[in-house]
């Protein structure tokens, strides 16, 4: 009997070329696949709901893939883990129906990045959150953060190579927090483009230091053209914090509550 497992983990993307396999470079795809298909002992693909690029962590990513081996749920956690770098962590398995597909099953997605402002980045923590030399206006960064909210297409803010169909994406939430010299961006989606996260941080990162103004930041957003825009922001700081679906609820997002609190 065949049966479709999700899994829900988190990991640590500093070490990693991104999650998507790639050829001679280390990957969170191609070490989960490898650990699994040893624990199954047979081979096993996976479908994840994103594909995060190198540096980019994950609290709650989600993964979905079939298997023959007759393994119960505490086992596909515990064994594989057993075989899998310490960056690399699965918090649940959970059996799903033949329908279930960890990307296109997906309501929204949500993304936080972190962002430290201070003359000297952190020797301990920059693997861990972005860097900001000087003192940013959060409140301008909120204002031009809520011209994102709706419905519309992201073209200024996709990667040149970005492979997606459409640049229309629809933003459900965009809020900005800060608590001493870390500032939390917290963004909620459909669906993000590539690098989509990055740029609008960078470009919210020159309202706060006016580089650019508010109306700036519209005319950028407006134009649909990414030549406009200011440059991709570091990934140390972007984390998928959040899959939505209709009937799977996932884990606390752990190590990132004590990097904000």
């Amino acid at each position: 009997m065949v049966n479709k497992y999700a899994l829900i983990l988190e990991y640590d993307g500093s070490i990693f070329h991104g999650w998507q396999i790639q050829n001679d470079v280390k990957t969170v795809q191609g070490l989960l696949e490898a650990a699994l298909s040893k624990f199954a002992n047979e081979p096993i693909a996976t479908i994840t709901a994103g594909r995060t690029d190198t540096g980019v962590h994950a609290l709650n990513q989600v993964v979905h893939f079939t298997s023959s081996a007759k393994r119960n749920l505490d086992g596909w956690v515990r064994g594989v883990n057993a075989l899998l770098p310490s960056e690399i962590r699965i918090k649940r398995a959970v059996i799903v129906d033949d329908n279930f597909d960890a990307r296109f099953s997906a309501l929204s997605r949500t993304y936080h990045y972190y962002l430290r402002v201070a003359p000297i980045n952190s020797a301990h923590l920059s693997r861990y959150q972005g860097w900001y030399y000087h003192e940013l206006n959060v409140t301008k960064m909120q204002q031009a953060a809520q011209l994102l909210i709706g419905r519309h297409d992201f073209s200024s803010f996709r990667a040149a190579g970005c492979q997606a169909n459409s640049p229309i994406r629809e933003m459900y939430n965009l809020a900005i927090e800060q608590k001493g010299n870390l500032i939390r961006f917290n963004l909620t989606a459909n669906a993000f483009l590539h690098h989509m996260v990055r740029n609008i941080v960078g470009a919210l990162v020159y309202v706060g230091v006016g580089r650019i103004t508010v109306a700036d930041f519209q005319q950028i957003f407006a134009s649909a053209n990414r030549n406009n825009a200011p440059p991709t922001f570091m990934s140390n700081g972007l984390y998928l914090a959040n899959v939505q679906y209709p009937d799977i609820i996932l884990g606390d997002e752990g190590f990132e509550q004590w990097l904000f609190n």
